[in-house]
């Protein structure tokens, strides 16, 4: 099995957001002050000509209102402070005779459209902020959860590490054959916990967002070389397929640990001379790497809790896994823009199949 390396992760770099400076808000205030008083002399001036600067500055206030949403109070005194003198001098101007009346219905219907908006504004803003605190709660709860996986793959690591250390040396000496076979079941048990630890180690750096360190890989060559590490360790009838796939670019690490899952789950639930089907195929837009096993295949209704984690089969014979595995693969799988799916061969045993992504045709990788 493959063991999760040290390099630490890399977290993705958010894209960058532009923050209004902080004194964008004072600049729209003033300049609203200024063109209010601007439109309240051209209403003195103009006489019987009010309809316009009236008109205008409300479309300011709309205008200033997309860039500062204020507070109701402090929204509801601008509104007042633009209507109450500029309403008393077009009522003041009609009774003079220089504007007609019928201009008078502007007075409460403008302030009141743009109050509408003011509460439609509102309302948007109070869900936004419902919807980020949900997201910040969310988003905190995840990272105490990845901190969580963190922190317990590494407090496992240490005990294991020093437990197998004594348990190998007393392995090493005369014992008596009882206390041999449990040395053996104990080693068997570390040897699970190591490699759980190692998995929430994997699983906690990808839910972190690593970032991949994509490079052209031939990903034949690479299922080839796992195809030939495990043929050696498992009793097994190996059949390796593999068609030239040129070079994708993946991270050979993550994609190695993927299918070493895939790989060291038909080892658990096949036996000595079943048969191990790995395959690496090319199609014109995806690779695709399967593992096909001759085991007893997947009950249908498991199928769709089978990358859950910590959820398992009992594997017919051998120790049982850490629950983690598929799921890992999976998350790598998606990390690269992928999928992974697994299905019933009709002959029996299971297929599972990991699809990347690849460059077109006129934008391939070539070895230089």
């Amino acid at each position: 099995m493959s063991a999760i390396s040290s390099r630490a992760p890399e977290p993705l770099t958010a894209p960058a957001v532009s923050v209004p400076r902080p004194r964008t808000g004072l600049v729209v205030d003033v300049g609203l002050a200024v063109l209010v008083v601007a439109m309240m002399g051209l209403m003195v001036a103009l006489p019987g000509h009010e309809a316009a600067p009236f008109h205008l500055m409300f479309v300011a206030v709309a205008l200033a209102y997309g860039y500062r949403v204020w507070p109701v109070v402090p929204t509801l005194a601008v509104v007042a402070a633009i209507t109450v003198p500029s309403g008393w001098l077009m009522w003041a101007h009609a009774s003079e005779g220089a504007l007609a009346h019928a201009e008078l219905a502007e007075i409460p219907l403008v302030p009141i459209l743009v109050l509408v908006m003011v509460w439609h504004a509102q309302r948007r803003a109070t869900a936004l902020r419902q919807v980020e605190d949900m997201a910040s709660r969310q988003l905190a709860g995840l990272d105490r959860e990845r901190e969580f996986f963190r922190d317990a793959s590494h407090a496992i690591r240490t005990p294991v590490t020093i437990a197998r250390g004594h348990l190998e040396l007393a392995a090493a000496t005369e014992i008596p054959d009882g206390v041999e076979q449990d040395l053996t079941v104990a080693l068997e048990q570390l040897d699970r916990m190591s490699a759980l630890s190692n998995r929430l180690l994997a699983l906690a750096r990808l839910d972190s967002g690593v970032a991949l360190r994509l490079q052209p890989t031939d990903v034949a060559e690479l299922v080839e070389g796992l195809g030939t590490n495990w043929s050696a360790s498992a009793d097994r009838k190996w059949r390796i397929r593999n068609e030239p796939t040129g070079l994708v670019a993946v991270d050979p690490e993550w994609l190695t640990l993927a299918i070493d899952a895939l790989v060291e789950n038909a080892v658990r639930f096949t036996t000595d001379g079943d048969t191990i089907n790995l395959r690496c195929q090319l199609l014109d837009s995806t690779c695709i790497v399967s593992v096909t096993d001759s085991g007893p295949g997947i009950a249908t209704e498991d199928l769709p809790k089978l990358f859950d984690r910590f959820w398992h089969r009992m594997p017919p014979n051998g120790p049982m896994g850490s629950g983690l595995g598929l799921s890992m693969a999976r998350a790598t799988a998606t990390a690269h823009g992928g999928t992974l799916a697994v299905r019933n061969h009709p002959l029996g045993g299971a297929v599972f199949e990991l699809t990347l992504p690849r460059p077109r045709r006129q934008d391939r990788l070539t070895t230089r």
